[in-house]
Formats: C-alpha cells, structure tokens, sequence
C-alpha cells in the first residue's frame, strides 16, 4: 500500500502542436475546422496514456458507509468509530470493514479515493452532479434533457465512435431515478439521440428474486417476425435510392442509415441475442455472482464489455416484491415497515441487510475475481460510486445520515495501481486532510483511462466547442 499526494511545482506548459490547431480553428471560427485539423493531425485531445477499452461504473444510490467499509477510524472517539471490526485486506497495512470480507481479498485491484468532496448533501442534486462530473447548468433541473452536457457513456461514443455493432452505452438494470424520471447523466444530451444509451427495463419489483434482466427493445412486436423485419428492410432500401441513381448521401442521412443498421442488427443477430442471455452462462457462474438482481446485473456487465460494450452504467437500489423502492445504502436508520421491510431497523441492521453489503459483498468481488481470470481487467476500468458517503457521528437509531465534505470511491483495472491510496481524511472522517477530489475530477480521471484530455472539444446545440469536463483528472493513480 502506498499514498499519492499532488503536489508538485507547476510548470508553464508550452504551446503544443495541437493547442496550436485549436487556437488556429477557433480564430477562424470553424468549428469543423477544428475537428477537421484535429483528425488530420491524429490529435483529438488524447492522452495517449489510454490503457481502458471499456468500463463498468457501478453506482451505489443513496451513499454507502465509508467509516464502515474502506475508511475506518479505530482511534475516534465511541460514536464516531465504526461498530464493526476491522478485518486485514490483500494489502499490507490496509483494513477494511468486516462486512466485507470478499472485498477485502481483492484490495490489491483496487485504488481508494479517500479525499472525495461536494457541498451537497441532498440525494438528488448530489446523484445529478456525481453522474454529470459537474453541476448542471440549470440549478435545480435534475431529469435528462436534450440540453444536459452528455454522461461520460455519451462523451466516450463522440470522442471513441462505435463499438462495431454492439451499442457502445448499455445502462443495467434500469434507467435511475428515486420514484422520478431518470437522473441526468443517463444520456447523451446535447450530442444527440445517436449516442444515448440501450437501457434495459427491469421491471420495479423484487431486487432479491431471480426474475431475469429484460430488455425490451430486443423483442418483436405482436405479429412481427424475423422474416417479416427483412422484408422491410428491403424495402425500406429501395425507397431510400436517391433519385437519378446518385450515391452521394449528406451527412444527416448517413447517420440515419447507420442508425438503422445498428438497429437492425440489435433486433437479427444471434451473436448479440447471445451476449444478452445470461442462460448461456453456466449455474455455477450464475451462483458465484448472486442469483438476485444486482448479483446478476453484475454478470451481465461482464458479458456486454467482454462482447465489445464500451461503458456500462449499473445501479444499485433496492425494489421489494411490491415495486416499492428503498435505499439501504442511505443507512439513516428506518422506524417501521418501511417498504415492505418489517420493523424497525437500525443503520447497523440497514448495512447488514441480504441486500446491501453481503449481496455486494458476493456480487463485487465475483466481478473482480472473473475480470481477472479472463484476462479483462487490464482493459477494464471498474468503478465503484456514489453520491455523497455517511456523517462521521452515529445518530440515534444507530445509523449515519448523508455527508458530502469527505467521503470515498474506488477503481480498479485499466492500468490503476492497485492497493493505492489518493488523498485522506482526517482524524474522525469529517473532513478532507490531503489531496480533495471534486466528482468533476471524478469524472475526468475515467475520462483520462480512455485517453482523453479534459479539453477535448464536443459542439454543444449551437455548434460551441466546450470541454468535455471541467475536472482534471488523478493521472498519478495510473
């Protein structure tokens, strides 16, 4: 285990090659002149540090327990340290929780951000700004709109472009929202409908049964067939033939000619109906990773990115047998029958539910252990996120209630340096110590795994260049 601490003097950089393109194009007001000279010069603000070809972004709604897991306090005072012993990781010198012991034995995949901060401590304007890597240009707008910045999946299809003819961007089990519409994030914005994500469409109800992941858009309406799809087809293209049997497309049907070749291939190709039937797993594969919804979001994750999926958002909340939606991870403390979950629970007996900790407990560390032995996670950047982390003090139903000042994320693969260490909090986890790590830096550093710089130029609605993110990103963890 080791600390990365930033800190060094900064130097005034000189004007590069390709911060001289940009200047040149922006001076001339062009702005596919810029892309233009980027692409001929083979520098589209890349890095050139890349080691990810895909992501799995795992997002924990409703803020997990980092004195409890990955940042205990043994030293606090009563009140402030976990209740939980502390238990040795793979890592010398680095403990974790006990309540996840499974975790634990992979802790030398894993880099943990300790020093995570924000000012905001409610649920939904932190979930938008986690997921976003910066605030929304609107305060208060919360729901996926055409004008949002687009979600990191979004950014990486523009800058990255196809991933042959699977969908780039996949979201499991379903879209996120908190009995809303989905959180923004959860779409390309202003690029377009072209580079949102396939989402599935779990339906809201028993998280812990095996009722398998669905998605929708790969079934044939009634009365519509295979045979009957390429017959459409057919037609469809003889009535696209420009007239006077010119070939020349413009750019806006091109796009819709691709678009609907990807859809057709979606709904025809035995390859990609295999990738998303998990019965092509075996029982003990299926057993290893947890038969219940996240276990097996989790497996289906490996599936889509070890088929050619880029980046995969999977969310983790809790819906009973009724469709009634609860976050074990907000580990306030709950007073009774509280969707469908009988009696009062403490936070104690929130983090130890089936559902929260022992599930990720089995589901996260099979991920690991599987990406590992298929050779995946040296191109797999993993990560594990939330919206804020817990209070420091216990309240008095035992649990913690939401705290942004300083909390902690992890990643793992992709060319991260396992069992490394970014930044700290203090003495009773309060506050940020070394190092602080906004969500738009967050943001960045998944960014930079893939090779992109942060002024990487994407044209809003009125064709203005802006960055793909404001953060800068933690380019010593890699």
């Amino acid at each position: 285990m080791f600390n990365l601490f930033p800190g060094s003097p900064r130097r005034i950089p000189r004007i590069s090659r390709r911060q001289w393109l940009r200047m040149s194009a922006l001076a001339s007001g062009s702005l596919a002149g810029l892309l233009n000279q980027r692409q001929a010069a083979g520098e589209i603000a890349f890095t050139g540090n890349a080691r990810a070809k895909h992501c799995i972004y795992i997002f924990l709604c409703g803020g997990p327990s980092q004195p409890d897991l990955w940042d205990l306090k043994p030293e606090a005072p009563l009140g402030v340290r976990t209740e939980f012993s502390s238990i040795q990781t793979s890592v010398p010198g680095l403990r974790f929780g006990e309540l996840i012991p499974r975790v634990a034995a992979h802790a030398d995949k894993l880099a943990l951000i300790r020093s995570m901060t924000h000012t905001d401590n409610d649920h939904s304007g932190a979930i938008v700004h986690s997921l976003l890597g910066q605030k929304p240009a609107t305060p208060g707008q919360l729901y996926i709109a055409r004008t949002d910045h687009p979600g990191l999946g979004g950014i990486l299809h523009h800058a990255l472009g196809p991933s042959g003819n699977l969908p780039p961007w996949v979201v499991l089990p379903r879209p996120f929202g908190t009995s809303s519409p989905p959180y923004k994030g959860q779409s390309a914005g202003f690029l377009g409908t072209s580079y949102d994500p396939l989402a599935f469409d779990k339906e809201k109800k028993g998280s812990l049964s095996e009722a398998p992941l669905k998605l929708g858009t790969l079934e044939f309406p009634a009365g519509l067939d295979s045979q009957r799809l390429a017959q459409r087809r057919t037609l469809t293209a003889k009535l696209n033939q420009p007239a006077g049997g010119s070939s020349l497309k413009g750019p806006a049907v091109t796009r819709v000619d691709s678009n609907f070749e990807q859809a057709y291939d979606l709904l025809t190709s035995d390859r990609i109906r295999r990738t998303f039937d998990l019965e092509q797993e075996s029982p003990s594969v299926r057993d290893r990773y947890g038969r219940n919804e996240y276990g097996q979001s989790f497996l289906m994750a490996r599936r889509l990115v070890e088929s050619g999926v880029r980046f995969v958002n999977l969310f983790w909340t809790f819906y009973d047998a009724k469709g009634c939606q609860f976050n074990l991870w907000d580990n306030h403390g709950v007073a009774a029958d509280v969707c469908g979950i009988d009696g009062q629970l403490t936070g104690r007996q929130q983090l130890t539910h089936k559902y929260c900790t022992p599930s990720f407990d089995h589901s996260f560390s099979a991920l690991l252990e599987d990406l590992s032995q298929r050779g995946l996670l040296d191109e797999t950047l993993v990560v594990v996120a939330g919206e804020f982390g817990r209070t420091p003090k216990l309240n008095a139903t035992g649990g913690r209630d939401h705290w942004a000042h300083c909390y902690t994320q992890l990643l793992a693969g992709a060319g991260v340096q396992g069992g490394a260490i970014w930044g700290a909090s203090d003495p009773q986890g309060a506050y940020v110590k070394d190092a602080p790590v906004t969500p738009d830096d967050f943001a960045a550093t998944v960014l930079h795994a893939f090779g992109l710089d942060p002024e990487h130029p994407i044209p809003d609605t009125t064709n203005r260049l802006v960055r793909i993110t404001s953060g800068q990103p933690l380019t010593q963890l890699f």
